[in-house]
């Protein structure tokens, strides 16, 4: 199943452009990443399966204002988040210079005013407090509690997207939510959870 019927499946309500800025996305991805091995993904089915993980959580996240992604990489899940919801401010946190300039490049050639690109790591960021942060394949979920702690505040939302082992990386005193799908489980929970 091609990456268009797979999201259109899903009926999640995205912006008109969507598909054609990932189209882009995805011819400039593969172009830079053939000098500057941005991604290890090198075939199109597995670029496509990032961008569908990436998108997914439209379909059940709440509409928030901002939304900082914690270690974009090549923009999943921030910059394909960002292309979805363009009525979202994201941050995209990327400490590697070439990574950096990449979604830099992206946000100019697709016009995505929406997007800001921070070259540091998210500990190294002044504090500031964002609606929901997301993060994926960064680190466990503990330690991402502790990074993003002057990030968030009890309304935060926090999406962390996660594979099987999710399950021993959260304590049963952790008001959380897992949502499943066949190749991702998505971790949600409350801003202010990691002081229980």
């Amino acid at each position: 199943m091609d990456l268009k019927t797979a999201i259109t499946n899903e009926n999640i309500n995205l912006p008109d452009n969507f598909f054609y800025n990932i189209q882009k996305y995805k011819e400039h991805l593969f172009k830079w990443n053939k000098i500057h091995n941005i991604t290890g993904a090198r075939d199109e089915n597995k670029v496509d399966g990032f961008i569908y993980d990436a998108v997914f959580p439209v379909s059940f996240l709440p509409k928030k204002k901002t939304l900082l992604d914690i270690g974009t990489g090549a923009g999943f899940p921030g910059m394909i988040l960002a292309i979805a919801l363009p009525d979202t401010k994201v941050t995209l946190v990327e400490p590697l210079k070439k990574r950096a300039s990449f979604l830099q490049f992206i946000k100019a050639d697709l016009g995505l005013d929406n997007v800001t690109v921070v070259k540091k790591r998210v500990e190294d960021m002044p504090s500031e407090i964002f609606d929901i942060v997301t993060s994926r394949a960064v680190t466990d979920t503990n330690m991402l509690l502790e990074i993003s702690k002057n990030h968030r505040d009890k309304n935060s939302l926090l999406l962390f997207y996660k594979g099987e082992n999710v399950y021993d990386e959260i304590s049963s005193d952790i008001k959380h939510k897992i949502i499943k799908t066949k190749n991702r489980h998505y971790l949600l929970l409350e801003g202010d959870d990691d002081d229980t």
